[in-house]
């Protein structure tokens, strides 16, 4: 593994690289609060076949915290994204994005859809479909944002891991479970709230009336404990041109998180059509 901070866009980024770069470069995107270590035993699973980079997005892990949020909006991290893979030197990658990571994956694939080979959404959106939508989940957000910046990691990752969405990892081992929290914990308070405020779900773009263009292959996973999820990739599968939905049982929104190796044989599957 090669793991180094890069300066894009003015902005130190973390990236690590595994696997040999002449392969298929697949890009993992994890989501809020996460980080590249999210992705540790999916690493494992994909970098013997692939070339695989993990990012920490703005505001997470190691990488900066802008003070400005409309530095963390979607457009700005597609921007450092693709600066990113431009001095890699990968071209042609498939993006897989979990959540958060997934709306990033969506952006840049809708803002450089000639430069990608394929796409990943794992419990994703495509945005919310009406600007008043928009608006009450923005306000939201804010709310959210200030409640982290002024109550602190601690007591916010005490109420974020409480929240439904996460109920199925409870199931998870202790040490797992320890895993994730640890993860949550090491964020930086100003960087999470800006992100919120500027790559939110509120702030997201909407990309539905964009997916009947996205003509590269497209795998939708979701887990069968997330309806929500569940039936937005049932929405998407109607309009993508060319999609694969795939659902994993016993499961809800962390797939990769919850069963990593049913979730790493679904991504392997549908890689081997891209194998150089």
């Amino acid at each position: 593994m090669k793991a180094e901070l890069m300066d894009i866009r003015g902005l130190s980024t973390y990236v690590e690289c595994h696997g040999n770069k002449q392969s298929q470069a697949v890009v993992l995107l994890h989501g809020f609060t996460g980080s590249a270590n999210t992705w540790i035993e999916i690493t494992q699973q994909l970098s013997a076949d692939y070339y695989v980079i993990a990012v920490d997005l703005v505001g997470h892990g190691r990488t900066a915290s802008p003070e400005d949020p409309s530095r963390c909006r979607i457009e700005e991290q597609t921007a450092d994204l693709h600066n990113l893979l431009r001095k890699l030197q990968v071209t042609k990658p498939v993006l897989l994005g979990y959540s958060m990571g997934g709306r990033v994956a969506a952006g840049y694939a809708y803002a450089y859809s000639e430069e990608i080979s394929g796409l990943i959404l794992e419990s994703s959106s495509p945005g919310l479909r009406t600007a008043e939508e928009r608006t009450a989940r923005r306000e939201s957000d804010a709310i959210l944002a200030n409640r982290i910046e002024n109550e602190g990691i601690e007591k916010f990752v005490e109420y974020w891991e409480a929240i439904p969405l996460f109920d199925s990892q409870k199931k998870l081992s202790q040490e797992q479970q320890l895993a994730v929290r640890n993860e949550r914990l090491n964020q930086d308070s100003g960087g999470l709230a800006n992100s919120l405020r500027g790559m939110g779900t509120g702030s997201q773009p909407s990309y539905w009336g964009d997916l009947s263009y996205f003509n590269f292959p497209v795998l939708l996973l979701t887990g069968s404990e997330d309806a929500k999820f569940q039936n937005i990739a049932r929405e998407m599968s109607r309009l993508l041109p060319n999609v694969l939905h795939e659902t994993i049982i016993d499961a809800g929104h962390a797939l990769h998180v919850e069963k990593p190796r049913q979730f790493a044989t679904m991504v392997k599957s549908f890689l081997k059509q891209f194998d150089k």
